[in-house]
């Protein structure tokens, strides 16, 4: 299994109470021994609800698209990312429960990552398969650096429990790949659109093919970056290459010192010289049609915080207290404006309108990967911050947040968004290609190891 780590800094930091009374504050003030029970038996509900109900044995890989009462219904279009991140998921649950079952699982996702999704004639992995008359079809225009990260993210866990020399070579092909085509070898990182034999669009004037994203092609972005981070911080951990080690570091900086700004939020989009854009001069109408392309995102930020501290210390860097405290200040900028202090939950969107700090909250939902990933930071901050007890308190509302607002106890699994912003999200899709399961699954799986304090992150602190 994919395990985050820290660095000796923090470990320094956090070690200051003795082990006895971290405990004993935990069991005291924070009913640790019921929360691990209720957290744990979600991750087990979640775990039974997707597998084996999503796996397709007819054209391979998994099944996309399921209703709120988990009946299939919908295109069942397979994404690059979903698959992926159904491949990463089930080999992460192997190494959980150490069932057969998901390693058998995993494998089957990976075959069709193999077989179906990787791009024979251009390299690279095809963002988005349809069915059609019981075959498979290339329905995507072009590539992306963010679904290649998950297929190297996926193919390296796998490779962690099953040792398959096969699935370590595709994702050392696909971290190849992303060299030769995505990376900018002037101005660093790797640019997310690209053409399907993987060339850049930047002399591209119209959109002639029906390119995804194509507003996006000249431009960089946090999400394909942070998301490159996470899988080459889990590749690195399997194959130790120069390469890769450089490119690690090279992306833990420009995510930490550049993508992030100095209020602790990650700006979404940059030109290719990381010049943010902005559209704080555009229309009113334009800006909010085009929301998705500026704004502050919370759950991208306190995402960020944990794989910043997980990539420092897979690369070894000691005293990195420059990526410790600007992890926590992403956390503390999320929870200081982002977070509803009346239910819990993070909201989904807010907006700086000048130098002045001007703000608002632009969109008040409370989406469930945000909701999971912030889970995981509170309860990390919570660890590694053990005299601040205002992060242990908002993890657990946090916790009665989702519990009370995103999990559906009739047909099981998440809602989308949480029923105190949106009340009949009980009736919308239980997945989709956008909606798998790794934030969630992930973000069980971390807090029950840190409740049980064998959280390979936080372990040695104690």
């Amino acid at each position: 299994m994919k395990h985050p780590f820290i660095f000796n800094a923090l470990i320094l930091i956090v070690s200051i109470l003795p082990c006895s009374s971290c405990k004993q504050d935990v069991a005291q003030n924070i009913g640790q021994d019921e929360l691990q029970v209720q957290i744990e038996t979600e991750l087990n509900k979640l775990a039974y609800i997707w597998y084996p109900k999503t796996i397709d044995t007819v054209n391979g890989g998994f099944w996309s698209d399921f209703n709120y009462k988990w009946e299939k219904e919908g295109k069942q279009n397979k994404m690059l990312v979903s698959q992926a991140r159904h491949v990463w998921t089930a080999a992460v649950l192997y190494s959980f429960y150490n069932d057969e079952k998901y390693r058998d699982i995993a494998a089957h996702g990976y075959r069709f990552l193999r077989d179906k999704m990787w791009d024979k004639e251009n390299g690279g992995f095809h963002t988005l398969l349809g069915i059609k008359d019981d075959s498979l079809k290339v329905i995507s225009t072009g590539k992306s650096a963010y679904g290649n990260s998950f297929a190297i993210y996926g193919l390296a866990t796998y490779y962690k429990i099953s040792e398959d020399t096969e699935a370590l070579n595709l994702a050392k092909k696909t971290f190849h790949w992303l060299e030769v085509h995505s990376h900018d070898s002037v101005y660093g990182g790797y640019f997310d659109v690209m053409q399907e034999d993987g060339s850049w669009m930047l002399d591209v004037k119209t959109n002639g093919k029906n390119y995804d994203n194509f507003i996006r092609k000249d431009w960089k972005d946090q999400n394909s970056s942070i998301h490159l981070l996470e899988s080459f911080t889990a590749l690195y951990e399997v194959w130790p290459d120069p390469l890769l080690k450089k490119r690690l570091e090279e992306m833990l900086l420009l995510i930490r010192d550049t993508i992030t700004t100095e209020k602790g939020y990650l700006t979404l989009h940059l030109q290719r010289d990381w010049a943010p854009v902005s559209l704080r001069d555009s229309s009113e109408t334009y800006r909010k049609e085009h929301f998705y392309l500026d704004h502050v995102s919370f759950g991208h930020d306190v995402e960020t915080a944990f794989l910043m501290l997980e990539a420092s210390h897979v690369l070894g860097l000691q005293n990195d207290t420059i990526t410790a405290i600007k992890a926590k200040k992403m956390v503390d900028h999320a929870l200081e404006w982002g977070w509803d202090y009346e239910k819990g939950g993070f909201y989904d969107g807010g907006y700086y309108w000048n130098a002045s700090g001007k703000r608002t909250i632009e969109n008040e939902a409370k989406v469930w990967w945000t909701e999971a990933e912030g889970l995981n930071s509170l309860l990390l901050m919570a660890e590694l911050y053990p005299k601040e007890k205002h992060y242990y308190e908002l993890f657990q509302k946090q916790w009665n947040y989702i519990d009370s607002y995103l999990i559906d106890h009739e047909y099981q699994g998440w809602y989308h968004e949480g029923l105190d912003t949106k009340p009949n999200a009980k009736k919308d899709a239980k997945a989709h290609v956008w909606k798998v399961n790794y934030h969630n699954m992930r973000a069980l799986i971390n807090v029950t190891q840190m409740l049980k304090g064998n959280f390979a992150l936080t372990v040695d602190k104690h």
